[in-house]
């Protein structure tokens, strides 16, 4: 069930078994998100985006890409997630007006989700106990994402490397996957690290 929508914060320490071969568990802050949807296809709108975020907008499905302080994440077709993991210099409406003039649209997603990254040998079981993914490195790449669940919760997950993944969730469940994510990493030693900056 959703809570109150407060945010459940790890607790620097370890839990549960000896943490040699477990798995460590950190908010992944993000300073900006926004939603960007239009045609990628068209130059105008590619170099536009490119300009304004440093970063490509993914065409494949599933792709991320990273730029000096934005990562871009392929929702749809027509849809992306750019992240900013520090402040950004670029505001919203400067975005907005510039995409909207090509026919496109952003919206701020910002206070919409909350994350968290998993990392450590166990981290893929750990994510596998609630996410129906095939996180196989050969199915699921380092730098790619995808939207799927996490228990009965709607998340979009990313992969940074072999063994280390975000996974992203609407603020009203973030008490509900923060304990599924400790709990089912209790078993391999668990350890809360203080937050890090969201970057593939």
């Amino acid at each position: 069930m959703a809570d109150d929508g407060s945010v459940a914060r790890p607790v620097p320490g370890h839990g549960g078994a000896p943490a040699t071969g477990g798995v460590t568990l950190c908010d992944a802050t993000i300073a900006a998100a926004w939603n960007i949807q239009g045609d990628a296809t068209r130059p105008a709108l590619a170099d536009a985006a490119q300009w304004l975020f440093g970063v490509a907008l993914p065409t494949a499905p599933n792709a991320a890409a990273h730029g000096d302080a934005w990562t871009a994440l392929w929702l749809g077709p027509t849809s992306w997630l750019v992240a900013a993991a520090q402040q950004p210099a670029l505001d919203a409406e400067t975005a907005r007006a510039a995409v909207n003039a090509l026919g496109g649209a952003v919206f701020d997603v910002t206070v919409a989700r909350v994350g968290w990254t998993i990392a450590g040998p166990q981290a893929a079981t750990v994510l596998a106990s609630g996410c129906p993914l095939d996180l196989h490195p050969r199915a699921f790449p380092a730098r790619s994402c995808a939207q799927s669940l996490f228990g009965h919760v709607n998340a979009l997950v990313c992969r940074h490397a072999d063994d280390a993944f975000t996974l992203l969730v609407a603020r009203s469940f973030a008490r509900d996957v923060r304990h599924a994510l400790a709990a089912a990493g209790a078993q391999y030693g668990c350890s809360a690290l203080p937050p890090r900056p969201f970057r593939l």
